[in-house]
């Protein structure tokens, strides 16, 4: 394992280095998402969420307000909105000083929560392909941005999702919008291979397997595997009994590079991060 090379992020003013890995918490306020553990909406249950993120050692609170599993119900751009100033109102009020992400795939959402809320990263699933304003307000607002990997949309990436090789159409994906994002000024930009977005299960292994490649852009990764169907699947169990798989995939993601892990787990995945990272500084020790 590799000595990490020091990478930062700007949020809100001040720099987060990611060699050191991050935790980011999922906080949905929706009724609908594929894990019922994520879901809150009441004001008590987000306020408890988002203190629970925080308590564990999360460096970043992940606010969704439109469920992206597959065959997700598709809801309106006023809706995500009104349920997302609900959640940012509550966590304003009782988190003043946290940093949050917000996970749309809308420009006009996501420039309502930097510009009303203070938010400080973008969190796109479509990577631009579901708004094609989405680049130039990111340009503009100048905000870390989150771009994901995904072949179709919510509704359809799971019906047949299909590749000639994996590994090289996510990462010339990839490179030609890294060169779009580069050429409209955009600073900071976070890699999300899209793990359970438009591929099978073998598809998601495969991709973990070779993470390392990605290291050929020279920018940070987000991985979020939690409790998601290739583990929950492939060992016959729920979402509620894949918490142990998630660990194990956490700690393989961490030794592939991984800076950022999104998850339901806070303090698992944040031991999860101190071991790995123990095991590392031993290793640049003794060389």
């Amino acid at each position: 394992m590799k000595h990490r090379i020091a990478r930062y992020i700007n949020v809100n003013g001040r720099l987060m280095d990611l060699s050191c890995p991050q935790v980011m918490g999922i906080l949905n306020v929706t009724p609908d998402s594929f894990y019922a553990g994520s879901r809150k909406q009441t004001e008590e249950e987000i306020a408890a969420r988002a203190q629970q993120i925080l308590a564990e050692g999360g460096s970043i609170i992940d606010i969704g307000a439109y469920s992206s599993r597959a065959n997700a119900e598709h809801i309106s751009a006023e809706e995500e909105m009104k349920r997302l100033r609900n959640g940012l109102e509550i966590i304003g009020r009782e988190h003043p000083d946290a940093v949050l992400s917000v996970d749309t795939f809308r420009a006009d959402v996501a420039r309502m929560c930097v510009e009303e809320y203070g938010v400080a990263i973008v969190n796109d699933i479509a990577a631009g392909n579901m708004d094609t304003e989405m680049f130039s307000t990111i340009a503009r607002l100048g905000v870390p941005y989150i771009m994901m990997h995904m072949q179709g949309t919510p509704q359809n990436m799971q019906q047949h999702p299909h590749y000639e090789d994996v590994l090289r159409e996510v990462l010339y994906y990839f490179s030609e919008k890294i060169q779009r994002l580069r050429d409209m000024g955009v600073k900071d930009i976070i890699l999300d291979p899209g793990f359970g977005f438009g591929k099978t299960i073998e598809h998601n292994y495969e991709l973990l397997n070779q993470m390392e490649e990605f290291a050929i852009f020279e920018l940070p990764l987000l991985v979020g595997v939690s409790r998601k169907s290739m583990i929950y699947k492939l060992l016959g169990i729920t979402p509620e009994e894949a918490l142990n798989g998630t660990t194990v995939l956490h700690t393989i993601a961490l030794m592939k590079g991984a800076n950022i892990l999104r998850v339901h787990d806070v303090k698992e995945a944040v031991e999860a991060v101190r071991l790995t990272t123990a095991m590392r500084e031993q290793s640049s020790a003794s060389l």
